[in-house]
């Protein structure tokens, strides 16, 4: 059996890079200069950690400066539905808004002389960690858990947890594996949670959601719960 699930709480602090865009041709130069994960780590997944500075429309800062500062919403779009858990890495997310940004800029609609309102202030990010001191013994023991975790505690285990393991997967999916059969389906179900373009109250909620909804099945519950 695995040792006990350690919940873990955690914020985001932002740091500044000292670089920042005033329109599309700086945007490119930064994103071709600045090779660094953890400023793209900041700009599409710090948000979630601040929600009030979050645009739903437009989940990463990107997608947001566009269209609230450039005003360009044909953009702002295409860069919006870049979603990071499709790539392998944060570099690769990288070149994609390149790309993106380049594309645009070749286009025989866009005003290469346009200025944003607001420039674009590259940040990059730095993870502080705490411990709750809250244990999970056993798997059954999720479902009255996972209802309570703090926004932090998710983004850790189900966001952050990506780059730091080495399967790439979430924390749960990982401590699962130990207890075998059983709770492979579950692990499963959880490692297909994509926590892109959701709050992470959402993302709480779909996670409490597939635990209940694992241990509620009536032949799960005689086969295994003791």
């Amino acid at each position: 059996m695995a040792d006990p699930f350690a919940i873990t709480d955690c914020a985001l602090i932002a740091i500044a890079t000292g670089e920042k865009a005033h329109n599309l041709r700086e945007l490119l130069d930064r994103l071709l200069r600045i090779d660094i994960p953890d400023v793209m780590y900041f700009h599409f997944w710090g948000g979630l950690l601040h929600s009030h500075f979050m645009d739903p429309e437009y989940p990463n800062d990107f997608g947001a400066w566009a269209y609230h500062s450039l005003r360009d919403r044909r953009l702002a779009e295409r860069l919006s539905i870049i979603n990071p858990t499709d790539f392998d890495s944060l570099g690769d997310v990288r070149k994609q808004v390149i790309e993106v940004v380049e594309d645009r800029m070749e286009e025989a609609d866009f005003d290469i002389r346009k200025e944003a309102e607001h420039p674009f202030f590259f940040m990059r990010s730095q993870i502080v960690v705490f411990d709750t001191r809250i244990r999970i013994e056993h798997p059954r023991d999720l479902s009255e858990i996972v209802p309570a975790m703090t926004p932090g505690s998710i983004f850790y285990h189900l966001i952050d947890a990506r780059r730091r393991t080495e399967s790439g997967r979430n924390d749960f999916s990982e401590w699962l594996a130990p207890w075998g059969a059983p709770y492979d389906a579950l692990a499963e179900r959880i490692a297909a949670l994509d926590p892109y373009f959701i709050s992470l109250k959402e993302l709480r909620d779909e996670l409490a959601s597939t635990v209940k909804n694992t241990f509620m099945t009536r032949r799960f519950h005689e086969r295994h719960i003791k």
